[in-house]
């Protein structure tokens, strides 16, 4: 078979870098770039590459059903719940990028493969993608966790009205989401917009409060999932740590962006379109696409 269809609904900084990155894709093709803003600049972009694109955001895809077989939600909390159950009537499966959280969580590092059988799955956030498969693994090697803190800080220019306005959103899906992961029922989650110039590279910093850790077996297991991670995240890197300082674990990763679409510091999005091309792409495999008929690549 050729390539699966989907629709890019948000024609904002991720739903441009989720169609560059769909535009290099060997079992993925953009059957629609849609938004709700006549005068968007990733419409204009999109039409420039020869992408069937609208103005009908969601709507287009109910009038033309056969445009595509999966959608990239980019819109934003409301626009997911809006979106959603329309999605769900359509029959088509749906990788939500905002912290909407009405599908079930996914980690491509840490649940794929129960992902591809949602008909719904969320990414959480940037930060979720980032920390949560680390804090996952050293859970599995530490039992004794008492509480986790996650602490995202992003370049202000990386940080679109989406994100601005789902702040709250952002802190509250991270947070379930790190305790649902992990099992530790402490947990809290953070956002700093960092305005320094030039623009940082996004950081996320995890610290972890247990008994004894066994600081051997925490650093095998980060280090672990970081390669994991890379797989299909490139920039992304543990940069300190962990260390053990005053009774608390501490660890820091870093994540550039692959430069597509978004600025190279702009990792915070970045790693959202990785993890929602990845599952895209295995959801893709999974139905034929993209392959030489015998099941390989």
């Amino acid at each position: 078979m050729g390539k699966m269809k989907a629709a890019i609904i948000g024609t904002g900084n991720i739903g441009s870098d989720l169609l560059a990155k769909l535009m290099k894709s060997p079992v993925l093709e953009c059957g629609v770039f849609t938004g709700h803003k006549p005068d968007s600049r990733g419409i204009a972009r999109a039409k420039a590459l020869g992408v069937p694109t609208s103005v009908e955001s969601v709507s287009y895809i109910e009038k033309h059903p056969d445009c595509c077989e999966l959608v990239f939600d980019a819109t934003s909390v409301e626009g997911h719940r809006h979106n959603a159950p329309i999605l769900k009537r359509l029959g088509k499966f749906t990788i939500d990028l905002t912290p909407a959280h009405i599908g079930a969580f996914c980690i491509p590092a840490v649940n794929l493969e129960e992902g591809l059988r949602q008909d719904n799955v969320n990414l959480i956030t940037c930060g979720g993608q980032a920390i949560i498969p680390i804090a996952l693994a050293i859970s599995r090697v530490q039992h004794d966790i008492s509480y986790l803190e996650l602490v995202a800080t992003i370049a202000s220019k990386s940080a679109g009205m989406g994100t601005r306005n789902n702040i709250d959103e952002f802190t509250q899906t991270t947070k379930d989401a790190l305790r649902d992961f992990t099992g530790v029922a402490r947990t809290k989650a953070m956002i700093n917009l960092n305005p320094a110039e030039p623009p940082i590279t996004m950081h996320n910093t995890l610290y972890i409060l247990c008994g004894k850790p066994d600081m051997d077996r925490i650093r095998r297991a980060a280090f672990d999932m970081e390669k994991v991670i890379q797989g299909y995240v490139p920039g992304f890197h543990i940069v300190l740590g962990p260390v053990l300082e005053n009774g608390r674990v501490t660890l820091s990763v870093e994540v550039t962006g692959g430069g597509d679409y978004l600025p190279k510091y702009a990792g915070n999005l970045d790693i959202i379109t990785c993890a929602a091309v990845k599952i895209a792409t295995e959801y893709a495999l999974k139905k034929g696409y993209g392959n030489n008929g015998d099941g390989r690549n």
